[in-house]
């Protein structure tokens, strides 16, 4: 799609329900692999990234079920393949969020350098420092991150600028590794929060989520666990703005305004 046309004049009125925020649950499909046990996520949002990152952990031996609406049912006790497919991740960016619970799990992972985001190259370069602090070897080879570790060790990782999937990769890395570690400059945005709440929820020992310094305690497994993620707050937002400009009376449900 190259362009969206917009006819305007018209003021908006009445209600509408806020989805699902796909910025957090991409991170807890991710999360799931940390635990052989099933998971179960509501609210999740019927969109192209939630449908590829389900394609992505079925190529490697998870099951992934959408029974209901909005609620996906995902079961990696059968996780047979480190090595995530080019095709696959090269749609979405999302996907680097693979890195750290394969090699948690696996002991090493071989995943394509991710691709799909159409707003500039944004490197990982601050999630591989993150694993080679905790003790992971990584190289890159051929356009794949190959990274290997027998069990991650907690350690002080500082982020040289602020970044939310790489803050998420190094939590879901700590959840399980030995001794503790302290994210330093970590993302504030509300996905982490929740991605930690997620955690937590499974069994994790995480705190500091939602300021620059998180700090996690690695525990010896994870547990099954429901969760419901948080409302997008980008599409609440939008709606707000469009229900002003147009001098509206929208009612927006679900949503939290804080976020």
């Amino acid at each position: 799609m190259d362009k969206i046309l917009v006819r305007g004049g018209n003021r908006l009125k009445g209600e509408i329900v806020i989805s699902g925020a796909k910025n957090a649950a991409l991170p807890a499909m991710a999360a799931s692999l940390l635990t052989s046990d099933k998971v179960t996520i509501s609210n999740v949002p019927q969109l192209g990234d939630v449908k590829t990152a389900s394609k992505l952990l079925g190529e490697i031996g998870v099951i992934v079920e959408n029974k209901k609406p909005n609620v996906l049912e995902i079961d990696s006790s059968d996780l047979n393949r480190n090595e995530v497919p080019y095709e696959l991740v090269k749609t979405m960016r999302a996907s680097c969020l693979l890195l750290a619970p394969l090699l948690v799990r696996c002991g090493e992972v071989r995943l394509s350098l991710p691709g799909g985001c159409a707003i500039g190259e944004r490197p990982i370069n601050l999630h591989i420092k993150g694993l080679e602090a905790m003790g992971a070897k990584i190289r890159l080879e051929h356009g794949y991150i190959i990274a290997s570790a027998n069990r991650l060790v907690g350690n002080r990782v500082y982020f040289d600028t602020s970044s939310v999937t790489g803050t998420e990769n190094i939590m879901m890395a700590a959840c399980l590794a030995e001794g503790q570690t302290i994210i330093h400059d970590a993302a504030l945005e509300p996905e982490i929060v929740d991605l930690a709440n997620f955690l937590n929820k499974a069994g994790a020992s995480i705190s500091g989520a939602g300021t620059s310094k998180i700090e996690i305690n690695g525990v010896e497994r994870l547990n099954p666990v429901e969760y419901n993620v948080i409302p997008d707050r980008i599409e609440a937002g939008t709606y707000m703005v469009a229900a002003a400009i147009t001098k509206g009376n929208v009612l927006i449900k679900g949503c939290i305004p804080s976020h």
